[in-house]
């Protein structure tokens, strides 16, 4: 694959997005027509400060506000699902009748979902760059290393990476690394906000998936099938997120309004599910790869 400047040549004006968890900096989406994504402009040079905040949850098991409260209870639920669809990918494996189930997360948070899977017997693996979200996944037993570098030739059946691949940085050599840590009938499993949604038409620059500058590339469906075409994998299902559109819709809400306004972001997650049944652009989609 080529290498990662090369997303950003003859790239489009398509959006200003203000940063509404840390900064209040604004940054511009830019259309890469090739792979039609987005990419966000400029890079900070210190990247990671942009994660330090409260808000920013998936580092934290928050339950203080109404928003937190509605996060970690979608959360619970997704757990058991992802949990359900993983198994399902290890029974139609074409390998061998009894697989390894070692299953590695990247970008694991506070360990909640391998927590979940270690408790259904799987081998559990993960990374995580947030100290302080390592630290907590570390009192619920589960250990985390900051990145891939120490599990570099270690085969895995089941690689997950749950909204996780927006924030890499060298993009198509991660792609490569992941599919090198895969084994053979493995399966790749990554979930990620998806720009062509309605909800993300209806909020525009308030539409908080765009997440800027910690989101630093917008995917649709077709540039998930690009990116993972070049390293010759392909991808074998694409299945909805439909909590994501409430959930988003929320968020968006309160950058747009300055307030939470629970009903009508209820409406417009709605409008987004109804919507994706003809066209099949939800707010986020999970695509399951294969070598």
């Amino acid at each position: 694959m080529s290498k990662d400047i090369d997303f950003y040549n003859n790239l489009q004006p398509f959006l200003e997005c203000k940063d509404h968890t840390v900064s209040a900096e604004v940054y511009q989406l830019m259309l890469n027509d090739e792979y039609d994504m987005l990419v966000t402009k400029p890079i900070p040079e210190n990247i990671e400060k942009y994660y330090k905040s409260e808000d920013y949850i998936s580092h934290t098991d928050s339950k203080k506000s109404l928003f937190d409260k509605v996060y970690q209870s979608v959360k619970n639920i997704t757990l058991k699902r992802k949990l359900k669809l993983i198994s399902k990918c290890l029974l139609h494996q074409d390998s061998l009748s009894r697989p390894e189930k070692n299953i590695l997360d990247v970008g694991a948070g506070t360990g909640d979902f391998l927590k979940v899977c270690k408790s259904s017997s799987w081998n559990v693996f993960g990374t995580e760059p947030d100290a302080g979200a390592r630290n907590i996944a570390a009192k619920k037993g589960i250990v985390l290393q900051k990145d891939l570098s120490k599990l570099i030739g270690h085969k895995f059946e089941i690689i997950t990476l749950w909204h996780v691949l927006e924030h890499v940085e060298n993009l198509s050599e991660y792609i490569s690394i992941l599919k090198n840590m895969l084994a053979d009938h493995g399966k790749l499993i990554i979930a990620v906000p998806n720009f062509k949604s309605d909800d993300a038409n209806y909020y525009k620059e308030f539409w908080a998936a765009f997440d800027v500058p910690r989101h630093l590339w917008h995917f649709s469906q077709e540039s998930i099938a690009k990116l993972f075409s070049a390293v010759n994998m392909m991808v074998e299902k694409t299945l909805p997120m439909k909590f994501d559109a409430y959930y988003v819709s929320l968020l968006s809400e309160k950058y747009k309004s300055g307030k939470m306004n629970p009903i009508k972001s209820f409406y417009r997650g709605f409008v987004s599910n109804l919507k994706a049944k003809r066209t099949t652009e939800y707010s986020s989609l999970i695509y399951i790869l294969k070598k």
